[in-house]
Order: structure tokens, then C-alpha cells, then sequence
């Protein structure tokens, strides 16, 4: 069970950041008025290196389970929890808790907590 566990904390880590990239390229960055265009692009790819590194996170997840180290797999969980906790709460914050998506990397903390 926990490693059922922690594969769906991985498939909504990467459901997450797909949401994450394709709101960032078609809402955010379609409104955005950003000068000069070399920081547009800047802001941009930092964006998604956000969403790169949590799908990342997605797949280290769902391999936790065929990880053949405990401590691997402890510190890959471990770390996974710690990003998408600060994301949540910064994104929680950030919007008054107004957007869907600090529930969604709750979500992501919670299933790999129980998976742990």
C-alpha cells in the first residue's frame, strides 16, 4: 500500500506541473506585459524549470518503490515533501488560498507522507 501510495503522489506531482506549465505559457505569460523581452524569456524558462523539476520529482516517486536503498528512498520522499510543502504554503500565501493549485501540492505532500 505505501508504495501505491507514493506512485499516485508522483502521477499528481506530474498532473501538477503539467497544470503549472500550461497555465504558465497560456494564461500568465499570454496577459503579462514584460520588458525588456530578454527578461520575458528569462521568467519564461525559470517558470518552467519549475514545472521541469516537478515532474522530475513525479518520477523519482513513482520509482521510490523499486529503489533498492531505504535510506534512497527515505531521502528522495523526504525531499520531495519539503519542495511541495514550501510550494503549497508560498502558493497559499501568496494567493489568499483563492488558487486551486496549493491544494493540488497538498495533495502531492499528503499521499507521499503516507507512502513514507
Amino acid at each position: 500500500m505505501r508504495d501505491v501510495l507514493l506512485q499516485a503522489a508522483g502521477l499528481a506531482a506530474i498532473v501538477a506541473a503539467l497544470i503549472h506549465g500550461v497555465v504558465g505559457e497560456t494564461v500568465v505569460f499570454a496577459r503579462a506585459t514584460i520588458s525588456p523581452e530578454r527578461l520575458r524569456t528569462l521568467l519564461r524558462l525559470v517558470w518552467q524549470a519549475g514545472t521541469v523539476a516537478w515532474i522530475g520529482c513525479g518520477a523519482l516517486l513513482i520509482a521510490a518503490p523499486w529503489m533498492g536503498s531505504e535510506p534512497a528512498r527515505h531521502w528522495t520522499v523526504i525531499t520531495v515533501i519539503v519542495v511541495f510543502g514550501f510550494a503549497a504554503c508560498a502558493n497559499a500565501l501568496a494567493t489568499r488560498a483563492r488558487h486551486f493549485g496549493w491544494v493540488m501540492l497538498a495533495g502531492v505532500v499528503v499521499l507521499a507522507a503516507a507512502g513514507y
